[in-house]
């Protein structure tokens, strides 16, 4: 007797959202299935890589993740054309981390600036993410989004503290919000009602819940994602069902493991392969739990993560 392969039954459906615009704009979602279970539902659009760019020269970074951005951190133009011309970034992750009031604490009137020469220098889709402090970041993203009108930028991270504001300027001008909250599934489905009862229409909707690295809090997001997968899709929850985009380049490197030097740190072997095996395998679970943009930044874990996309989606 022939086996056949036990099947669930699904009865909603992850909404689809456009990103960017012109001919490289993006669609991301529409999954009727568990990530990659290809032979139960659709999986229409292959999950994408979002580039990190920073706003002004990282000094915290390990030496393998600043090497192939070396000769462009002081121009944030320059960074993003070189991560879409020659690493084929799917759309280019704009971090405003100068804007931090606990760092350089920089106007947001200079962050707007540069948001906006970044988004008019590359042709892919372009997310916009503030210091992640609440109050700058309101201030920041309503700018941004005029600034930027009919660029249909991403804006985050649009937490509960903010999202008055963050989302009365997505609203007015089009843009997406991706709503963060604190890797807890009721946190976030609150979250997305708030912004729905606002007004932001679901089409301009993507959900961030949080990531943690490898070995620094993944179980947690991968559990709240697959909960959040399950709702979605075997329980019709409507205020679950939006693509989710997951910031875990800056959480990988940014722990001891990847940073350590090679000297430092022997028995961890090669800090250049470690850090970027780190950022894969963390990608790579992030995938499995249901995200549909990654936001990454070495170009050898990207490599990487592409070919297990394109594996998954070929022989799911």
């Amino acid at each position: 007797m022939a086996f056949t392969i036990p099947k669930m039954t699904y009865t909603g459906k992850i909404r689809e959202i456009a990103l960017g615009k012109g001919p490289k704009a993006l669609t991301v979602g529409g999954e009727t299935s568990y990530p990659f279970h290809l032979f139960e539902g659709e999986m229409p659009h292959a999950p994408r890589i979002a580039v990190e760019v920073y706003d002004t020269p990282p000094d915290d970074w390990a030496d393998a993740a600043l090497e192939p951005y070396k000769d462009v951190v002081s121009d944030p133009v320059a960074w993003a054309k070189k991560a879409v011309n020659v690493y084929g970034a799917d759309l280019i992750a704009l971090q405003l981390v100068s804007t931090d009031p606990n760092g350089l604490n920089r106007p947001t009137e200079e962050a707007t600036e540069t948001a906006k020469k970044v988004a008019a220098a590359v042709d892919v889709p372009v997310v916009v993410y503030g210091s992640g402090n609440p109050e700058k970041d309101a201030d920041l993203l309503r700018k941004v989004s005029e600034a930027c009108d009919g660029m249909q930028l991403v804006l985050g991270p649009v937490v509960e503290g903010n999202y008055k504001q963050a989302g009365a300027g997505a609203i007015a001008y089009k843009h997406t919000v991706a709503a963060c909250t604190p890797i807890d599934i009721n946190l976030a489905k609150q979250l997305n009602i708030l912004l729905g009862n606002l007004g932001v229409p679901d089409g301009q909707l993507i959900v961030d819940p949080t990531t943690g690295g490898l070995g620094y809090g993944i179980e947690y997001t991968y559990s709240v994602m697959e909960r959040d997968r399950m709702a979605a899709l075997t329980q019709q929850d409507e205020r679950l069902q939006f693509p989710i985009i997951c910031n875990l380049a800056k959480e990988v490197w940014k722990t001891k493991e990847a940073k350590a030097k090679t000297e430092d740190a022997p028995l961890l072997g090669d800090a250049a392969k470690r850090g970027v095996l780190m950022e894969a395998i963390t990608a790579q679970l992030l995938l499995l739990a249901g995200a549909d943009v990654l936001v990454m930044r070495h170009p050898e874990a990207i490599r990487l993560v592409r070919e297990i996309i394109t594996d998954f989606m070929a022989n799911a």
